[in-house]
């Protein structure tokens, strides 16, 4: 393996940019089966004195159902070189096909989860809550986000170990 432990103090990681502009993969599951889903919303920071990541998970998203099957899951960060496999890791359903092959990635069982080795961050993060988003408690004017009625679930995880190339 090509990563190196470090700790969350030590990534030089801009949330706004990595999430929101580069993307991320949140994936879950093990050897015997995991999922992995493009994600553009979600955040960082300290909650219940912890270091925390929440991701945001659509009802319809085949990983929802590893997420929550798992006690951990991954966020991890690619190099702009990588946007064409996170567009398939977003555009195609694990229902249907091996995304990870389909998108070129190699698989990575580390600490008991799956990532990438393509990853040049990977956070490896212990669910702490779930909850389903309640579409009708939100400002009406997000209400557009969901005329699909596919809500979002919150996922609050705990990063527990970091690791970098």
């Amino acid at each position: 393996m090509s990563f190196t432990k470090t700790t969350v103090e030590e990534l030089h990681l801009d949330p706004f940019t990595s999430i929101g502009s580069d993307w991320m993969l949140i994936t879950a599951g093990d050897e015997r089966g995991f999922n992995t889903m493009t994600a553009s919303w979600g955040f960082m920071g300290v909650m219940w004195g912890k270091n925390c990541i929440e991701a945001v998970i659509r009802d319809s998203r085949h990983t929802l159902g590893f997420v929550e099957a798992n006690e951990l899951f991954t966020v991890s960060f690619y190099g702009e070189e990588y946007r064409k496999a996170l567009q398939i890791c977003g555009s195609v359903s694990g229902r249907d096909c091996d995304k990870a092959q389909k998108a070129g990635l190699t698989p990575l069982f580390i600490d008991g989860t799956a990532a990438f080795e393509e990853a040049h961050t990977i956070l490896v993060c212990r669910k702490l809550y779930t909850q389903r988003m309640d579409i009708a408690r939100l400002c009406e004017s997000e209400q557009h986000w969901y005329k699909d009625g596919d809500p979002h679930n919150a996922v609050i995880g705990e990063i527990v170990t970091a690791y970098t190339r």
